[in-house]
């Protein structure tokens, strides 16, 4: 049995540092939502893993607990408009630059899911491949993220009752692109995404 590794909870051993990850570029509607968690040095959670690893009961235990015991924390949102407008990359990056701006602490160090970054307000960043299953402030704004989006998603879906949002919080499952060729577009689809199967019906 793969024993899973232990998140690390710093980089660099007596610096402030936010996570700073998001959730949601793939799917076809719906906003982005970005976090930025700052979490005490002593924090450990044996639940808290890389949010895509995780179920959705164990996010849902941990995200009051996240919010509850971290030093700081913000979540932001960037529409599907803005979107389409600046690119779902990004997007990304403005959402997470967004969120640490919400900080109630200003960290020394950004610990950045992933490879790409911009450089804003003097921030210093690492970028780290994957590092939600490596750092645990990534980790805990990935569940952050993800719930937040998941929540709001649902919402949506009382409003769009026919695209099925509430399951597959708007990827492009058959049910849902069945659903745009059906209903069309709905003003929470980002129309910058094009997907083969939705060429002849749409273009």
């Amino acid at each position: 049995m793969r024993i899973r590794q232990e998140l690390l909870n710093f980089m660099h051993e007596g610096l402030i540092e936010a996570g700073c990850d998001e959730a949601g570029r793939g799917p076809l509607a719906g906003p982005v939502f970005a976090a930025a968690v700052i979490l005490p040095n002593d924090f450990h959670h044996p639940l808290l893993n890389d949010s895509k690893k995780m179920t959705e009961k164990a996010r849902d235990i941990l995200r009051p607990i996240i919010e509850q015991e971290a030093v700081a924390w913000a979540v932001e949102e960037v529409s599907a408009e803005e979107i389409d407008t600046i690119n779902i990359l990004n997007a990304s990056i403005t959402g997470m630059q967004r969120a640490v701006r919400r900080l109630s602490v200003r960290p020394d160090l950004l610990l950045i899911d992933g490879n790409r970054f911009k450089p804003f307000d003097g921030y210093r960043y690492e970028c780290v491949v994957k590092g939600d299953g490596k750092f645990a402030s990534i980790a805990a704004a990935s569940v952050l993220a993800k719930t937040y989006r998941d929540e709001h998603m649902r919402r949506l879906a009382k409003e769009y009752p026919e695209y099925g949002w509430e399951r597959n919080m708007g990827y492009p499952t058959k049910e849902h692109v069945e659903a745009i060729i059906s209903h069309g577009y709905t003003p929470h689809h980002r129309k910058s995404f094009h997907l083969k199967q939705l060429e002849p019906t749409l273009f």
